[in-house]
């Protein structure tokens, strides 16, 4: 079947100018801002009252102009919109630093649903920069929608296909359905949606999911699989379109099951894929869902050495800062894009194979990094957003930070950033302030990962599906793992004052050894209460007892000092990291020599039983 084939002089809607979020309780300052006078923000629509000024110089209102000329051949963008009454419209520009320049204008009077055609060049934009509209009034009202902003389209376009895993978070799949299906222009850029559903609490059980599949129009893939974690169910979403019709000519979008969407991202992704020179892999930014006007992360770069996924700020990053009150100018690279929303060509797939069955965690990563090695950009497009929940709000003592710290390794060893005595140092430092913080569950936790690491390849034979319980039911075995609700904390407030913790050490390793000899003598000051936000190390190593709020703000956590099971632990930890020291060199030749059968489509098809399926 060949690709959708376009006449010279048509025209690729890349960007709509809309005025206020639709379904997701984001601020509206997001998408449009009244700076003067008063405005009425809908959707689609902007009632503008006399003498007022607004702008859509926002997250959601900009056009990313640096990235249009970074990957594309595209020279100018034609901005359309529809205007009632009286008032000028403005096509502004912005540069690396921040300077405003205007690009063209019309001014409209007595108009009557009269559309207006504005165009601005995209030529000075190579570092970064981003073009918006503007909108001000004098004596008289002005409406103004249906804002448009396109290019000349490609010779051809190729299928954009969404693969969305999910887990147990039915309801939010089903949101994010919903705002596909009930926005034509978004769903109209889709050619299918693959939801792999690896729960037990199933998409389709609820209510709401037959008059969505309706809606989407033959559209919807729903499969139904065994939990293969996230690296699972993005995968078999890949595989299948992959392997359908179309398939070599393919996008597939990435996203998880646990965003609110905005629905123009999709239309955003898609266009930039699409007049991009070269293929190239194109992600949404993540925002924050309980504090939705904050970014999460604009753009990662991966640390494999220190075993870090890529969120630590630099200076120009936009990371953690709110969006009603800074704009993104600067054009940023990226190592990878994270799974939450990520565009992926199918030659792509066929170049790198598949991702690798790590489970869960640290799958994207490898993924971006595995194609950049074969020469394929990633890029994370500003103003392409979904809302994710927020992950400083998430525990990092948790059943999750296995696949952390067992996935890191692995990724480090794939891609050269594995050394034997550098990465066992780097896991034994951060193993020791795990044991001063009396997070025993979490040191068992992490020797656990790095046993796994040094088991090599076949600990990952059967996808990850059974290393879950099993963690669990570790980490069940210490107390200090189990969130309590505050009301049921069984310390006396008198053993828990609120103790103002000092400033990070200048000298750390000097201060963690002091601490973990005042350990070993039992010569910790009684008890405290700490709050998440300090439950540093170098603070919690004071206390014999410490009743540290949870990071997701629900309950407490009680750590109680027991020197047999930090001795205990101590040597477990020692001896695990002499293994790794010692073998890591040879286990890292293992993996590498092992990673085109891990990621190869047979071993893919074995997972997800394809023969048995089809046989049924």
């Amino acid at each position: 079947m060949v690709e959708e084939q376009h006449e010279p002089g048509e025209r690729l809607l890349v960007q709509r100018t809309l005025f206020a979020a639709r379904s997701f309780l984001a601020p509206n300052e997001m998408y449009s801002q009244v700076k003067q006078g008063a405005a009425a923000q809908e959707r689609d629509r902007l009632s503008v009252e006399p003498h007022a000024f607004v702008t859509t110089n926002t997250y959601f209102g900009r056009f990313p102009a640096s990235y249009w000329q970074r990957c594309t051949e595209v020279t100018e963008v034609v901005i359309e919109a529809v205007v009632t009454g009286s008032g000028r419209l403005v096509v502004t520009a912005s540069d690396i630093w921040g300077h405003v320049r205007g690009v063209d204008a019309y001014t409209a009077s007595g108009a009557s649903a009269e559309t207006v055609r504005l165009t601005a060049k995209i030529d000075r934009f190579t570092d970064g920069g981003a073009l918006w509209l503007d909108i001000e009034t004098k004596d008289e009202p002005l409406v103004v929608e249906h804002v448009r902003w396109s290019v000349v389209a490609p010779s051809a376009l190729r299928p954009v296909s969404i693969a969305i895993c999910t887990h147990n978070r039915a309801d939010y799949c089903l949101d994010t359905l919903t705002e596909l299906a009930e926005d034509p222009d978004a769903l109209g850029a889709v050619a299918a949606v693959h939801v792999t559903d690896q729960g037990n609490d199933a998409v389709e059980s609820r209510d709401r999911f037959e008059p969505v599949k309706q809606a989407m129009g033959g559209k919807l893939r729903y499969v139904r699989q065994p939990n293969l974690g996230g690296a699972g169910g993005f995968t078999r979403g890949m595989y299948e379109i992959v392997q359908g019709e179309r398939g070599a000519e393919s996008y597939v979008l990435l996203m998880d099951d646990d965003v609110k969407l905005e629905s123009d991202t999709v239309v955003r992704l898609m266009a930039l894929a699409n007049c991009a020179i070269q293929p190239i892999l194109v992600g949404g930014q993540s925002l924050q869902e309980l504090h939705p006007d904050r970014l999460w992360v604009d753009a990662e770069v991966a640390d494999l050495p220190k075993l870090k996924p890529g969120l630590t700020p630099s200076e120009e990053s936009m990371s953690g800062r709110s969006m009603v009150k800074h704009a993104q100018e600067l054009r940023r690279d990226a190592t990878h894009n994270a799974w939450w929303c990520c565009l992926i060509p199918a030659e792509v797939v066929a170049k790198i194979g598949y991702p690798l069955p790590v489970f869960f965690q640290w799958d994207d990563i490898e993924y971006g990094l595995r194609a950049r090695a074969a020469g394929f950009t990633t890029f994370t497009l500003p103003g392409a957003g979904v809302w994710h929940q927020d992950l400083h709000w998430k525990d990092w003592d948790d059943w999750s930070r296995y696949f952390h710290f067992r996935n890191s390794l692995i990724v480090a060893a794939l891609h050269g950033a594995f050394t034997p005595t550098g990465t066992a140092s780097l896991l034994a430092k951060e193993f020791a302030e795990t044991l001063a913080a009396m997070q025993y569950g979490l040191a068992a936790t992490m020797i656990k990962a790095v046993e796994d690491f040094l088991r090599g390849p076949e600990v990952l034979s059967d996808g990850g599906a059974e290393i879950v319980p099993l963690v669990r039911k570790l980490r069940a075995e210490y107390a200090e793992t189990e969130t309590l609700r505050p009301a049921s904390v069984a310390v006396p407030a008198a053993e828990m004052p609120i103790v103002v913790p000092e400033p990070k050490p200048s000298l750390p390793t000097l201060v963690l050894v002091k601490r973990l000899f005042d350990q070993f003598r039992n010569s910790q000051e009684h008890g405290a209460a700490i709050r998440s936000h300090n439950q540093h190390w170098w603070h919690v190593s004071r206390f014999r007892t410490a009743v540290v709020t949870d990071s997701a703000q629900t309950g407490m956590r009680v750590r109680k000092f027991d020197r047999e099971l930090m001795l205990r632990l101590g040597r477990e930890g020692v001896r695990t990291l002499w293994r790794l020291r010692r073998e890591g060199e040879a286990v890292a030749r293992q993996w590498n020599a092992a990673q085109p059968r891990l990621v190869s489509k047979q071993n893919w098809e074995r997972l997800f039983e394809v023969d048995k399926q089809a046989g049924n």
